[in-house]
């Protein structure tokens, strides 16, 4: 039994003009130094207690002062308390030691969802940039992906990321693709995430318009992924690197377990009632999940780099 067909993408650009005019009748002035015509666009950057404060620096200069086209405004959300070190950093970025920046804080560790959905409520822009807290963006990555979305109209747009480590250094690492087109994305999507999360351009109103990021561990990003794509949004992947993915002996560790089992279980039986996937593909994916949860974090590794890049290269 095959998956049901995808919709076809809109004809018009997604996302709804008003809000798209609304947002930045209220943005503040541009930066100096901008690429004249360039569209405005703001990052969005989770940070929480756990972040290290010399790989925090480092991500946000990366997304920041080091890029060919630079944002117009950094958005950072502090998803609780922070300790003193982070604290400082955050005090800086605030001041705008690394250009126009704004700090929403939630008194409480409140998880990514809701701190992702705080930051893109709030931006003034409707192109945001995700960029994670110990990742670096490379510094053509915005100049690449900027452009792009105007003018193909899209409405979500990633690319590759290459992992590195305290061992591996950037550039060095295995590198991680997806599909690229349309058509393959939509074919993907049902069993494995098309897109990595950390190099996504997001068109701020269509993520909106589907109800925007919802708390579903781990998976808060497949699950808006699968929204959209039943929204009509237009999607794309670049072949390029746009990311250096930080990895650690811990990463597939904290991929595995039962509660992240139950997140994939919820997950598919939406897929299910949304027609995204048959029952019969409803088996599949459970099945493979199942394995892949609740084996050693080796073999989630192995596991990973076997299926689920070898897919996302031939997709």
């Amino acid at each position: 039994m095959t998956d049901p067909a995808r919709p076809a993408p809109p004809v018009g650009g997604g996302g709804g003009e008003p809000s798209a005019r609304r947002a930045e009748d209220e943005a503040p002035a541009r930066p100096a130094g901008r690429v004249e015509g360039a569209e405005p666009f703001a990052v969005l950057m989770p940070l929480w207690a756990k972040d290290r404060p010399d790989r925090v620096r480092q991500a946000i200069v990366s997304a920041t002062e080091a890029q060919q086209l630079r944002p117009d405004l950094l958005i950072l959300t502090v998803d609780g308390p922070l300790p003193a070190p982070l604290e400082a950093l955050v005090e800086r970025v605030e001041a705008g030691a690394h250009g126009p920046a704004t700090v929403l804080r939630h008194s409480a560790h409140r998880g990514v969802a809701s701190a992702l959905q705080g930051g893109l409520e709030a931006s003034p822009y409707e192109l945001v940039a995700r960029a994670d807290a110990d990742d670096l963006c490379r510094p053509e990555r915005f100049a690449l992906q900027i452009p792009r979305m105007r003018r193909d109209r899209l409405d979500l747009l990633g690319g590759a990321m290459r992992e590195f480590s305290d061992r591996v250094a950037p550039g060095r690492g295995p590198l991680r693709t997806r599909p690229l087109t349309y058509a393959e994305i939509t074919a993907y999507l049902p069993r494995h995430s098309p897109f990595h999360h950390p190099t996504m351009v997001l068109r701020r109103s269509t993520v909106l318009a589907v109800g925007g990021y919802r708390d579903l561990p781990l998976l808060e990003d497949y699950w808006l992924w699968e929204r959209m794509m039943l929204g009509g949004a237009r999607m794309a992947n670049l072949p390029d690197v746009l990311v250096d993915y930080r990895v650690d002996e811990h990463l597939f560790a904290r991929r595995g377990g039962w509660r992240l089992f139950a997140s994939d279980l919820r997950l598919q039986r939406r897929f299910v009632r949304d027609r995204v996937t048959t029952p019969a593909g409803f088996l599949r994916n459970l099945g493979e999940r199942g394995v892949y949860r609740l084996a050693p974090g080796w073999a989630r590794r192995l596991a990973y780099r076997r299926f689920v890049e070898h897919d996302g290269r031939t997709a």
